[in-house]
């Protein structure tokens, strides 16, 4: 079968096509997927990019298919079945940029009729990391769902980035006030494709009284993409016991301000979902699907999330253009 491999670290051109790869049989408690879409993260990038392979490595967490085989202990009723996966590749040397991947069956999740295979590969790391920053908050909700996160409002940085997106659409789903902080004209309008009902562009507007004029007790969860740079807007339009989810890492060490912290009673929450507890990822995995049910998660230009498609043999130019920042969701074509 044909895949991406890599068997060393560095830049996007370690990455090669090989077209006689085996056809894995799946173990019990496991189903193999033809793949059809394979989604690029940031961590796919990195994890590429950093630390070397002692043998093939498959790069790429997200993907979506179709169950063709499953092994002893699974239904054999999934055969057939469409599905959304999500962390393939974590702590394993198959990700979904090859024809077909085995991985354990409750990694890989129905994804109904209406919802397409773009749909499915953008989910995972995305929307699970998004589930995760939405509900650390004293109090929970442990899992979003229609009116779980009513009467809290909700402040996203970077509405226009993948996770931003997926925050936009989950807490809108769930029932809270989405604001969401942008940095031009055109992030704004995907921003409010998305669902977000106040956009501030923080290059044209002072961020902080354009978010206390629409929430003047302050936001509640802050799911932040830039701890450092935003920690002191975070603080000044918090609401007293808030949480501030943060998800990446910008680059530089995030100062905390212990007093002011300390008398609103903040928390600065770290979300990292590939160690996220197995309880609280399978909530996510279970809310997320409750989402695409209800027809609530969508992606392309019309959703805030632009697609941009690319060959199977051009995987190293998907990577690369995650890298450089492409504004949207990066996807591969596996197979038709």
């Amino acid at each position: 079968m044909k895949a991406i491999i890599y068997t060393t670290s560095g830049g996007p051109d370690v990455l090669t096509l090989t077209r006689d790869r085996p056809v894995p049989e799946p173990g019990p408690g496991e189903v193999r997927v033809a793949v059809r879409v394979s989604g690029v993260n940031p961590t796919d990038w990195k994890s590429r990019a950093a630390g070397s392979r002692a043998a093939e490595q498959v790069p790429n967490q997200d993907g979506s298919g179709v169950v063709d085989a499953v092994g002893r202990g699974v239904a054999a009723e999934r055969v057939g079945e469409r599905v959304w996966l999500w962390e393939s590749a974590y702590q394993r040397a198959d990700g979904t940029a090859q024809e077909y991947v085995v991985l354990p069956a409750r990694q890989a999740v129905p994804l109904p009729a209406h919802a397409s295979f773009d749909l499915g590969a953008s989910l995972g790391i995305p929307f699970l990391t998004a589930h995760r920053a939405l509900t650390v908050a004293d109090g929970g909700p442990q899992r979003l769902a229609p009116g779980a996160l009513a009467g809290r409002t909700v402040l996203v940085a970077g509405g226009a980035g993948a996770v931003g997106n997926a925050a936009i659409q989950l807490a809108r789903w769930a029932g809270a006030p989405v604001i969401t902080t942008v940095s031009s004209p055109q992030k704004a309008a995907l921003a409010a494709a998305a669902g977000a009902h106040h956009v501030v562009d923080y290059r044209a507007q002072d961020a902080e009284t354009e978010i206390r004029g629409i929430a003047p007790d302050g936001v509640h969860i802050v799911v932040e993409v830039a701890p450092a740079a935003n920690a002191a807007l975070d603080l000044a339009v918090t609401a007293p016991d808030a949480v501030i989810a943060f998800y990446a890492d910008d680059g530089a060490t995030v100062a905390v301000p212990s007093r002011p912290s300390m008398a609103a009673n903040l928390r600065w929450q770290g979300v990292l979902v590939y160690t996220v507890p197995t309880a609280a990822k399978d909530h996510a995995v279970a809310a997320v699907s409750a989402a695409l049910a209800d027809d609530a998660l969508h992606v392309g230009e019309g959703a805030g999330l632009p697609l941009h498609h690319f060959p199977l043999a051009e995987t190293g130019a998907a990577h690369a253009a995650v890298e450089s920042g492409a504004v949207g969701k990066v996807l591969v074509n596996v197979s038709a």
